[in-house]
């Protein structure tokens, strides 16, 4: 019975349920919000089957965003904002996207003037590399900045 040519048109309910019946196959509906609603006759594992194979294939083919996080002190010394630089610049040639953020203990919060440049100096040594998403927004006791790599 698979296989057999069916005519293609458009039936009524009732005519395509007896031809779902006939052909011993399920009566599927594909696009429920068009007028008339569109259905077919199917196996309906099949369907499910090819269906969840395509959206895995869909799935696969996205894109991932991956996200690394810097933190700096608002009082971070040069050899250390250098280290933190190479990490952000292999992470962002490596095409993850990038948080740098300074956190703020206790009182050193009056530093966040500081923290500032430090984020904006860091946005401006790897201009070539990324473009600032989000500028330095003081969130809390953090100061955030999002870098996303450029395209090559």
């Amino acid at each position: 019975m698979v296989g057999e040519n069916v005519e293609v048109g458009v039936y009524s309910l009732n005519k395509a349920l007896a031809l779902s019946r006939e052909l011993e196959l399920d009566l599927v509906e594909i696009s429920p919000n068009a007028t008339p609603p569109v259905c077919k006759i199917l196996e309906y594992k099949k369907f499910l089957y090819e269906q969840k194979k395509r959206d895995k294939a869909l799935k696969s083919k996205a894109t991932k965003v991956i996200i690394k996080e810097i933190r700096f002190g608002p009082q971070t010394d040069e050899h250390d904002y250098e280290f933190k630089k190479k990490h952000a610049e292999k992470f962002l040639k490596d095409g993850a996207k990038l948080k740098a953020f300074v956190f703020f203990k206790g009182r050193s919060i009056v530093f966040k003037e500081q923290g500032q440049i430090l984020l904006l100096r860091l946005a401006q040594d790897l201009e070539d590399l990324g473009k600032v998403e989000q500028l330095p927004k003081l969130e809390g006791k953090r100061m955030t900045m999002f870098i996303s790599p450029k395209k090559k």
